[in-house]
């Protein structure tokens, strides 16, 4: 049953246990980030955190996210966690609000079309294959390195032609793990923090300026290059000409690059994590994996996966949902824009609001044995499936993700290339564990490929 709107008189939230004196639940948070926010379902549905002198209400019932980021939404702002992602993000849609994210998403959106997502899978299967054709049988992989090669490839390729990408490509390479290991600890922690020179700040600093730097060069080279950008299809030169339908304006080259860089990191770290969740679950699960390959040899054989097999391989999208599901971005952010009342709780203006996404889909309320890895749990009778708002791995409303499509394709053709072909049998010996970041990240993921034919 889903929680209801707490009713009688306004209340403030209450406070999590355990927080310190200046402190606040800093520690907590620091040290079991994940096990932390799992727990705050315990105290009631909205939940008050400090964090230092930082109060922020975290929802922890479906129904009031589903207010914050589609019923009401225009009450809310991003937030904190997006304002502190601006080094890297700059003025993306994917940090913005507004009208100006209104218009930026209207520019956008087309260069997500059905057509053109059919054309991109033509890339990612090409990238599939080149990276499955590099396995030895027998010889150990790294999934997490070859999840994350296959999709920077395949947004690469997407985003720009030919040799111009290749300096990009190296430094996307050189800088993402940089910005990973930094992000959420730089999203949370204070903002008087950020110039001490200590060794976090100078590398997601350092980084964050060297992507730019390159993809600005990379658009400029574009702009030098114009009389040949008619024979271009790629995604940055939609961008570069795209024309907003309402008002008839284009986009700056310095926002056509905070556009970019969004991409490239949605489409590559957070594709290449799940992809990797989803690996390391169908290789711990021997029955799920015998059913997905029966699936994928009726579909698909051996040749290469074409974009029309994605819609008739419906248990691996079961297989990729139920991987997302347990693996879930681990906190998003939003702030009040007025005083209002959330489930008989008072908001004042300006007040920081968080949910966790990773904490919502291993809620027992809401999801039947929510540890359990179970694709079957996606094809029960509509009454007895997660009501819609309760699954929300791409975010929801005005905000929700505008590339899912594309990620969706591009974790089904990796997932369905592979097993076309493979096995990937875990490394024995090897516990993985989460590590928190934005997306929380495997430990370690080293299998074995073993060939199926």
């Amino acid at each position: 049953m889903a929680r209801t709107e707490q009713l009688g008189p306004v209340v403030h939230a209450p406070a999590a246990p355990g927080r310190l004196p200046l402190l606040g639940h800093a520690v907590p948070l620091w040290r079991h980030p994940i096990a932390f926010l799992e727990s705050l379902r315990e105290h009631g549905d909205i939940v008050r955190l400090d964090i230092g002198t930082w109060p922020v209400h975290v929802l922890t019932s479906p129904d009031h996210v589903h207010a914050v980021l589609v019923q009401q939404a225009q009450k809310f702002g991003r937030g904190r966690v997006f304002d502190r992602l601006r080094p890297m993000f700059g003025n993306g849609i994917v940090t913005t609000d507004g009208e100006f994210h209104r218009k930026q998403r209207r520019m956008i959106q087309p260069a997500f079309h059905r057509s053109h997502i059919t054309e991109y899978a033509e890339v990612m299967s090409r990238a599939a294959e080149e990276m499955t054709a590099s396995w030895t049988a027998g010889r150990e992989i790294s999934m997490v390195t070859e999840a994350r090669r296959y999709a920077l490839s395949s947004v690469a390729e997407m985003i720009f032609s030919g040799d111009l990408s290749r300096p990009a490509i190296a430094e996307v390479h050189r800088s993402l793990p940089i910005v990973l290991e930094g992000m959420l600890l730089r999203a949370v922690m204070p903002k008087s923090l950020d110039r001490l020179p200590i060794p976090l700040n100078r590398r997601f600093d350092a980084a964050a300026a060297r992507l730019r730097g390159i993809i600005d060069q990379v658009i400029a080279q574009y702009g030098a290059e114009e009389a040949g950008a008619d024979d271009r299809h790629d995604l940055l030169s939609l961008l570069l000409s795209s024309v907003d339908p309402q008002t008839g304006t284009t986009m700056s080259p310095e926002q056509v690059r905070d556009e970019v860089i969004a991409i490239l990191f949605s489409g590559t770290e957070t594709s290449a994590t799940t992809l990797s969740w989803v690996f390391h679950e169908v290789g711990r699960h021997p029955e799920v994996e015998e059913r997905l390959h029966e699936e994928i040899d009726a579909v698909v054989g051996t040749r290469r996966v074409r974009p029309s097999d994605i819609a008739q391989l419906p248990y691996a999208n079961n297989v990729f949902q139920e991987a997302l599901r347990l693996h879930s971005p681990l906190l998003f952010t939003r702030r009040a824009l007025v005083p209002l009342t959330l489930g008989g709780v008072s908001i004042p203006a300006g007040a920081e609001l968080a949910y966790s996404p990773y904490a919502l889909h291993r809620d027992p309320a809401l999801f039947r044995d929510p540890t359990v890895f179970d694709p079957d749990r996606w094809e029960e009778k509509p009454e007895e499936q997660p009501r819609a708002h309760r699954y929300i791995p791409f975010s929801a409303g005005q905000h929700k993700c505008i590339g899912d499509t594309f990620a969706v394709a591009e974790i089904l053709t990796a997932l369905a290339t592979v097993a076309s072909r493979w096995r990937l049998v875990p490394a024995p010996g090897v516990t993985v564990r989460e590590l928190p970041a934005g997306m929380p990240q495997p430990s370690e993921l080293p299998m074995i490929p073993v060939s199926r034919h």
